[in-house]
């Protein structure tokens, strides 16, 4: 079973490489996108201007030190409602949120920050918050429903154009392998500042 047409991606990715591979993809398809900023400006690089920043989606500037971009209903209301719920599309219409097809994100390199000996706030300030919520909110989405898929690393572009070059959405099988690989990978962030803090003494 393949799920509905890919129409509208939200992506937010520290690390930009390979990332050209996903948006000629999308650019095929004229999905709309609503990127952090410096997403947006690398998505406009390529090439492709249909792309919306997330604080002129939400209405809410990005905080100093971009600690709030992405923590916003509309962002994750746009992820977790179900736009078939008709209670749920009523709440969507009265608070302008859209539905979101694919998110892709890409996590602060922690473990390279904290590789460097860095004292714990420095380290802190690589340890990604919003990152992680996209990610949960669009894996447990995906394991409600087959409209929404999630890509955590830009080693999976590949196999995600080909699918959305090829039927212009995402097979089953491959959602499922994806929602899999998006909980794996919050869980290994998480452990891998634990090992940090613990290395640092902080649970004696």
């Amino acid at each position: 079973m393949l799920n509905d047409m890919i129409r509208r991606a939200l992506i937010s990715v520290y690390d930009k490489s390979d990332l050209e591979i996903l948006i000629d993809a999308l650019r095929r398809l004229n999905v709309e996108i609503v990127a952090s900023s410096g997403t947006a400006r690398r998505i406009r690089e390529l090439g492709y201007d249909n792309v919306v920043e997330v604080s002129a989606y939400t209405g809410q500037p990005e905080s100093p030190r971009g600690l709030l971009k992405t923590l916003h209903p509309k962002i994750h209301g746009g992820i977790l409602l179900d736009p078939d719920n008709s209670e749920e599309e009523a709440y969507m219409a009265r608070y302008g949120i859209e539905s979101f097809n694919l998110v892709v994100v890409n996590l602060y390199p922690f473990e390279e920050a904290a590789s460097r000996g860095l004292e714990a706030h420095e380290a802190a300030e690589f340890i990604d918050i919003g990152g992680p919520a996209m990610i949960r909110a669009a894996a447990k989405a995906s394991m409600l429903r087959d409209d929404i898929a999630v890509v955590v690393d830009p080693a999976q572009y590949g196999e995600v154009a080909e699918a959305l070059k090829k039927w212009g959405r995402i097979p089953d099988d491959l959602r499922r392998r994806l929602t899999l690989e998006a909980f794996k990978r919050t869980a290994r962030y998480d452990e891998m500042i634990v090992s940090y803090l613990e290395a640092l003494g902080w649970g004696q």
